[in-house]
């Protein structure tokens, strides 16, 4: 049986080849959808490691980055990253906003939280020494 640690990176990495392969794909709209899943299964990873709690129910991924000492050391980069996923697990899903945020969400732009998302699950994996 997983533990909680690997439990979650398992499924961070599993989504994060979904990621790459919505882009490849050319679906935008899901690529930012998954990279937001990707970033919060690493943070809920760190959660679970760290505190040894079970990681809150909620999307909100700045919040689930003060639930550990990872925020507090997080580059202001990953940060900003953090604000820009969170609505897309929302946002995304609802057709009242789908078209606002197809629209935002270009090649050009999803490429680039695409290899933030990734820079920042390899950090997150870092600090946790895995």
């Amino acid at each position: 049986m997983l533990n909680k640690l690997e439990y979650w990176l398992e499924l961070c990495d599993d989504d994060l080849r979904a990621a790459k392969a919505m882009f490849e794909s050319k679906n935008f709209l899901w690529t930012g959808f998954i990279c937001h899943l990707v970033a919060e299964k690493a943070l809920k990873a760190a959660i679970a490691s760290i505190t040894n709690e079970v990681p809150p129910k909620t999307h909100d991924l700045p919040k689930l980055a003060r639930k550990t000492d990872v925020y507090e050391d997080m580059p202001q980069t990953y940060k900003n990253l953090l604000n820009r996923l969170t609505p897309l697990q929302i946002e995304a899903r609802y057709p009242e906003y789908k078209e606002k945020i197809s629209a935002l969400l270009t090649k050009d732009y999803c490429s680039k939280i695409l290899e933030e998302t990734e820079e920042l699950v390899c950090w997150i994996k870092e600090r946790l020494g895995t």
